[in-house]
């Protein structure tokens, strides 16, 4: 027999993924301590656990799973093979309704590049001969820390790889998003007030440039072709950008409203360490399981971890690593606003002194 952490250890399943498979009715204990509540798994089950996660990979719905395990070890395994079957062909349908969708998209982007007007394009500072913004070292370094864990890793979308320092007018925006959250703050400038300008810094020197960013006096930003510089002092750093573009954020923090709720940032970030989670096998950056919290609305206004079994319509889940990365990105602020809309809409995490630094955590979808 093997303890709930023995089997995760040996079949690669998260222990929250085990009681959630536990929960779901698709992978049951085969003795539950009755004074303890603890999950003992017999040898058996081991196979089944790997073959449950290999299953959950090739994206097989829990429906169909519970009866594959079922009859896995029955003599007649003719309903196993009909139901892989199945999946493969609805795999194979979805891929060549991808496919088109995908061809016809490309065809799109050939026209778009074969016609230049249609792409904006930035001018920077240097090619119009405008002065260099200067900012506030604290207000750009608390930008920075309001968004630097949204930034994205992907090798394959290094346009998310870092940054966008986003110049118009007096005011610089600083993004950053790795699709499954997405971060902004605003920052005052001065000395320019010249068209827009945005340039992707890679992290690795957002990083050098929040190390400078240590006293008081403005520092200069200046973005000259391809390259960025941060002068501070008699110190600098400077770097090439990213050579890609960087998605259009503004269309995507348009979001309908949702509702909003003051939260205690201690409480409930105690709330969310120690709460129920629910498992999820296929989210975010680094691929595999991952705990979810599920929140709701109280009716009392604030916002609460829904236990298991709560069906509330309103409920939405979030991935809880990045729901913890944004309160710790909020500073050290005692309230934070978190807006909630519909289960399919991203959660806000706002600050309760502006509307121009907030961060975006995209929703999971439960499974039934």
């Amino acid at each position: 027999m093997r303890s709930i952490g023995e089997m995760a250890r040996d079949s690669g399943l998260s222990v929250s993924a085990l009681r959630f498979y536990d929960g779901a009715g698709v992978l049951v204990p085969a003795w539950v301590d009755p004074v303890s509540g603890y999950r003992w798994y017999g040898p058996e089950q081991l196979e089944e656990a790997g073959l449950l996660a290999r299953l959950r990979r090739a994206g097989m719905p829990l429906a169909d799973i519970r009866l594959v395990l079922a009859g896995w070890s029955g003599a007649d395994t003719d309903l196993v093979r009909k139901l892989l079957e199945a999946h493969l062909r609805r795999l194979e349908r979805g891929l060549s309704d991808a496919r088109g969708a995908f061809s016809t998209v490309r065809a799109l982007l050939d026209r778009r590049e074969k016609d230049p007007m249609t792409v904006p394009r930035t001018a920077s500072p240097a090619a119009t001969g405008a002065p260099q913004p200067a900012v506030s070292a604290p207000a750009l370094a608390a930008a920075l820390d309001a968004v630097r864990f949204a930034a994205g890793t992907d090798p394959d979308l290094p346009m998310l790889g870092g940054v966008l320092f986003d110049i118009e007018g007096d005011a610089l925006r600083v993004v950053a998003t790795d699709r499954y959250r997405m971060a902004v703050a605003q920052a005052a400038t001065t000395g320019y007030g010249g068209p827009r300008v945005q340039a992707i810094v890679p992290s690795p020197l957002a990083d050098a440039m929040r190390a400078l960013l240590t006293g008081d006096a403005p520092v200069r930003l200046a973005v000259d072709g391809d390259r960025v510089t941060l002068e501070a002092a008699d110190r600098q750093t400077a770097g090439r950008c990213v050579d890609h573009e960087f998605p259009d954020y503004r269309r995507l923090v348009r979001l309908p409203a949702g509702r909003r709720a003051l939260v205690d940032v201690a409480a409930f970030r105690q709330t969310v360490e120690t709460g129920p989670v629910r498992a999820s096998e296929a989210l975010g950056p680094e691929g595999g399981a991952c705990d979810l919290s599920v929140l709701k609305v109280t009716a009392g206004g604030g916002v609460t971890v829904c236990e298991d079994g709560d069906d509330d319509p309103d409920r939405v889940a979030v991935n809880r690593e990045f729901l913890l990365d944004a309160l710790a990105a909020a500073g050290a602020r005692d309230q934070l606003v978190l807006e909630i809309g519909a289960p399919t809409a991203p959660v806000v995490i706002r600050r309760t002194d502006t509307e121009d630094t907030f961060s975006l955590l995209m929703p999971v979808r439960l499974e039934d």
